[in-house]
């Protein structure tokens, strides 16, 4: 063979190993794109995923709180016949059923004076001074407060204790 032959050999080998890497390495990128175009969109789907399951959760406590919402009136009446001592018998058995069963759900009451008046959870009704109290104060419940989890169902009302101003 001549060195003319062997220099074509050469290039036209050199050539075909070129193309066949150059095909090659369009595989490897085009594999490459479809990997990260899967990575994609496994990540797009966790994350409606996760979306979806916050949705229901969410939609399920506003469909407890708009239930709840609607019986405290009901707990209301059943705490103001138990101070007036009228649950007796059968429905007190009642009324012990429904707290029980509303506090399995997640709806807990809270009445406690006195205590610093806090926005968020208490609803002034009154005002009133006096020299005893150094903040202002949620003196007497007159009504009490329902939360569902962590959330305010209706505000404790409260008679609020302000400090005296000294003139």
């Amino acid at each position: 063979m001549s060195e003319e032959n062997l220099a074509a050999s050469e290039k036209e080998l050199s050539d075909a190993v070129d193309e066949v890497l150059n095909e090659a390495t369009a595989v490897v990128d085009e594999v490459a794109t479809l990997t990260a175009d899967l990575q994609r969109l496994q990540a797009e789907y966790a994350n409606y995923r996760k979306r979806v399951d916050r949705d229901r959760q969410s939609t399920t406590e506003f469909a407890f709180i708009a239930v709840i919402s609607e019986l405290l009136p009901v707990l209301d009446d059943l705490d103001r016949a138990a101070q007036h001592g009228e649950l007796t018998g059968g429905f007190k058995a009642v009324a012990d059923r429904i707290n029980s069963i509303v506090e399995k759900l997640g709806l807990s009451k809270f009445a406690e004076a006195p205590v610093p008046f806090n926005p968020e959870i208490h609803e002034a009704l009154t005002h009133e001074t006096s020299s005893e109290v150094s903040e202002p104060t949620a003196s007497k419940i007159l009504q009490p407060g329902y939360k569902f989890k962590d959330r305010v169902i209706r505000p404790a009302r409260v008679a609020v204790t302000d400090p005296e101003v000294s003139a």
